[in-house]
């Protein structure tokens, strides 16, 4: 059976907001920058056993050209500075104020990709964006 796309996209936001929760919750009293690299460690060890387990590294890694493994590069370390800045956040503020303002991300992701690889939304996708940011907008406010 082929899983849509639109599944994982599901349980990809879901497994983030959990991350947003346990995260906060595990922070206590914890040094947030402690915090990241615990979780960094024990996402990296998931993913490797993840990645075994289905049998990629039956693939040859030589086979990665040297542009892919450098926006590869660059995307672990945007991510690590991602949560490395959220976990800081979080410990000054409510999961509640953070996670819209987190979801920033996907606009600006978007404008990213119209920018640097030549997407174009249609008019109804940057309403839809338009109103992802003004929903940040009223989440995030107190």
């Amino acid at each position: 059976m082929q899983i849509p796309w639109w599944t994982y996209a599901l349980l990809g936001a879901l497994c983030a907001a959990l991350v947003s929760i346990f995260g906060k919750v595990g922070m206590k009293d914890v040094n947030s920058d402690l915090a990241t690299a615990v979780r960094s460690v024990v996402q990296a060890a998931w993913v490797v056993g993840f990645a075994a387990f289905v049998g990629v590294f039956r693939q040859s890694l030589r086979g990665i050209g040297g542009r892919a493994w450098v926006a590869i590069a660059l995307s672990g370390v945007a991510g690590g500075l991602s949560w490395i800045f959220m976990f800081r956040a979080f410990q000054k503020a409510d999961v509640a104020q953070v996670g819209p303002i987190d979801k920033l991300s996907m606009p600006l992701a978007i404008v990213l990709a119209v920018i640097l690889l030549g997407e174009r939304p249609t008019a109804l996708n940057w309403a839809g964006i338009g109103m992802i940011v003004v929903g940040v907008y009223f989440a995030a406010h107190r």
